[in-house]
Order: structure tokens, then C-alpha cells, then sequence
């Protein structure tokens, strides 16, 4: 017999004569022991997803009521698909959302092994409201793979009813056609507004940035933290005073930044991404930018305070049509966007942290969570925190 093929035949009689517990302990090992569901509306990986796409924003109740909504609803899809179309034709065919949040998961999971032994392995999943892989096709896999926990992780650092409340919502949809499985362990983490390494992230983006003005210039910088607006009307209550949390928390971040950047240029909170003829929330970033040159002001640096990752909002909106068409046409003289947090080592610490503090204090879910705004009357959030509360429990 060969040299060689003698080695190979007793390495693996080697590792055949291992005993079988030894065996069964590599192949448990293996399996995930808690699943970390990553959750966020989407994006469309390709411009033929942007019709489903829309036609899910454009019927989920929680996320607008428009009236005859099941058909106005998919006539509005229907309308503007072209138009979205053409937009993330520019950004380079579709949104990399996914493969952002799967990057983010990973090494948030890489980190968790390490700093969380008791609770490893990691595994990370991704559910997105609206576009593949949707929620129910997650939890799906999540059951398949035998999870012993799950923790429900919104990528929405402040909470809304119409987007984290959403996703929570589709996950109470989800089990009420199937039993909840009697041994898997599930809690939440709904908000992370002002966590400390979240806000060192989008401040070193920002002071990153800042430092491509001409220095010069800098000191007339002027920072618009630009956030997705919210409709202001919501059946006869106006959304912001119906009790939404979004509002306040997105300003808590906002705050929290400027403290860490010792407040050393002056700032405002801006609203983008408007979408129909109903009021929202202003001021507008488009508007507000249109202001402050009327001011005398020049020089500009856009923050994306509330998204985690680079998508349509970031990559077409503020960089093509604030920075560069809307910059062009007001005769800016220095516009810049700092970069979500992406793949900055401190947001993976940031987001590693949480979820870890979260499995160590053994909360499942929080009493922020479970409070409805003052003046809801939607009964399905009251009917999904209900059951949220009845199966997130310690063990």
C-alpha cells in the first residue's frame, strides 16, 4: 500500500475509534443554540422585486391606512413602480440592505461566540417585512434549524407602530395558524436609541466626513440629521399625537451624538422620504436645505440618524438627489453624507453588546414594549403585545 494512502487510512481509523459521546459532542456543537432574527423592512435586491415590494408597503395597515386601501393600495404600486424602478436602476440595479445586514450578523454573531460562550452558538437571521426573506420563510428555517432561543432584534434603533410595530405585528401573524413551540425561548429587543457605542459609530462617521471639507470650511459646517418621516394622520388621531415613540427617540439619538461630538456645530433634525398627498412630519431635508442657503449658509454635512445600513434612502436620496441634484441647483458650495454605520467596528461592538447585555439580564420583553401609544384603537397591536406578553417569559 502506498505511503500516503497508509496515512490517510490511519487518520481515519484515528478518528473512528473516537468514542461516540466525543462525537455527538462535535456534532451538537454544530447546531444553533440562539437564533438572533434580524428585522427590517428590505429593500428589493433587483428591480423585479420592486413591484411585490411596494405592493406590501402600500397594504400594510401598520404601516400607512390610506382609505379603500386594498384597492388604492395596489393602484399606488402599481403607479409608481416604474418611477422606484428607475431609482435603483442608479444605485446599481437594487438595495444592498441584505447583504449589509448580513455582514452586520455575522460578525455580530463571530463576537457573541466569543464574549457569550454560555449562549453559543450564534446564528443570525434576517427577516424583512416586504421583500425576500420575508418573515414567515425566516421563522420557517428558524424552526428547521431546532433553535433552543430566539431574539427578536429590530434593526430600527427607535421604535415606530408603523415600522418596528410591523415587523412585530407579522410575527404574531405568523403563529396565530401554527402552535408556538412548547420548549423555544423568545424575547425581544424593540429600541436601542442611545446606546453608547451606537452613538460613538455615527459620530466617528460623522467626524470622518467632516474632516473632507476644505478645513476652511469647517467650521461652518452645518449638520441635518435626516430620519424617515411618519405620517402625521392616522385614522382621527394625528400619528405623532396618537403617542408614537419615534418622534422623541429620534431625537434622543440626535442629542446624544451632538453631546458626543461636544456640540461643536450647529445642527437641526430633518424628515425625509415622504411619500402621497397626506401631511407628515417636517421640516422636510429637501426644504430645510432650501432654507439655510437662504440663510447664507454653504456647507453641509447629511446624517442618516436611523438607518443602520446603506439602502434607497441613503445611496438615491440623500446622495443623488439632495447632495448632488438639489446641491447643484441651490449652488452649495460643500455638501457631503456620512456614512451609515455599516461595518464600523463600533456598531458591530454596539449591536454585539446588546444583544448580549439582553441574553445576560434574562428580560424577555420590555414594559416600554408592551405599552400601546395613549390613544390607540388599532386592535391588532393590542392583540400581538397581548400575546407577545403571554410567550415571552423567562424560563
Amino acid at each position: 500500500m502506498p505511503f500516503l494512502r497508509k496515512i490517510k487510512m490511519f487518520s481515519s481509523l484515528k478518528y473512528l475509534s473516537k468514542p461516540t459521546s466525543d462525537l455527538t459532542s462535535r456534532f451538537m456543537s454544530s447546531q444553533v443554540k440562539t437564533a438572533v432574527v434580524m428585522l427590517n423592512m428590505g429593500g428589493p435586491q433587483h428591480v423585479d422585486q420592486v413591484h411585490g415590494y411596494l405592493h406590501r408597503i402600500m397594504t400594510d395597515r401598520d404601516m400607512m391606512q390610506l382609505p379603500f386601501q386594498n384597492t388604492l393600495g395596489p393602484y399606488i404600486a402599481r403607479r409608481r413602480t416604474s418611477e422606484v424602478q428607475k431609482k435603483y436602476a442608479e444605485i446599481g440595479g437594487g438595495s444592498p440592505i441584505l447583504k449589509w445586514t448580513n455582514i452586520q450578523g455575522k460578525l455580530m454573531c463571530e463576537k457573541l461566540d466569543k464574549i457569550s460562550p454560555s449562549t453559543a452558538p450564534h446564528k443570525h437571521y434576517v427577516a424583512f417585512r416586504y421583500v425576500d426573506p420575508l418573515t414567515e420563510s425566516t421563522f420557517e428555517q428558524v424552526q428547521k434549524d431546532g433553535a433552543e432561543r430566539v431574539v427578536l432584534f429590530s434593526q430600527y434603533p427607535q421604535y415606530s407602530c408603523a415600522t418596528s410595530g410591523s415587523s412585530f405585528n407579522a410575527i404574531y401573524s405568523y403563529f396565530q395558524n401554527k402552535k408556538f413551540p412548547e420548549n423555544l425561548k423568545m424575547s425581544i429587543i424593540d429600541r436601542w436609541a442611545t446606546h453608547p457605542l451606537l452613538i460613538k459609530a455615527i459620530g466617528s462617521r460623522i467626524s470622518d466626513e467632516i474632516k473632507k471639507f476644505p478645513e476652511s470650511d469647517r467650521d461652518d459646517v452645518v449638520i441635518l440629521f435626516s430620519a424617515h418621516s411618519l405620517p402625521l394622520k392616522a385614522n382621527r388621531y394625528l400619528a405623532v399625537n396618537r403617542g408614537d415613540a419615534y418622534p422623541s427617540e429620534v431625537s434622543s439619538t440626535v442629542h446624544a451624538v451632538m453631546e458626543e461630538l461636544g456640540y461643536a456645530y450647529p445642527y437641526a433634525l430633518v424628515w425625509q422620504s415622504k411619500v402621497g398627498p397626506l401631511p407628515w412630519l417636517g421640516p422636510f431635508t429637501d426644504d430645510a436645505l432650501k432654507g439655510y442657503v437662504k440663510q447664507g449658509k454653504k456647507n453641509f454635512i447629511l446624517v442618516p440618524i436611523a438607518f443602520v445600513n446603506e439602502h434607497i434612502e441613503t445611496l438615491h436620496e440623500l446622495d443623488i438627489e439632495y447632495c448632488k441634484e438639489l446641491g447643484e441647483e441651490l449652488g452649495v458650495k460643500n455638501i457631503r453624507r456620512a456614512a451609515a454605520p455599516n461595518d464600523h467596528s463600533l456598531f458591530i461592538d454596539a449591536i454585539a453588546d446588546i444583544v448580549s447585555q439582553h441574553l445576560r439580564e434574562n428580560k424577555p420583553v420590555s414594559p416600554k414594549f408592551l405599552l400601546r401609544c395613549a390613544h390607540c384603537i388599532s386592535s391588532r397591536c393590542y392583540d400581538s403585545k397581548q400575546w407577545f406578553s403571554s410567550v415571552c417569559k423567562s424560563k
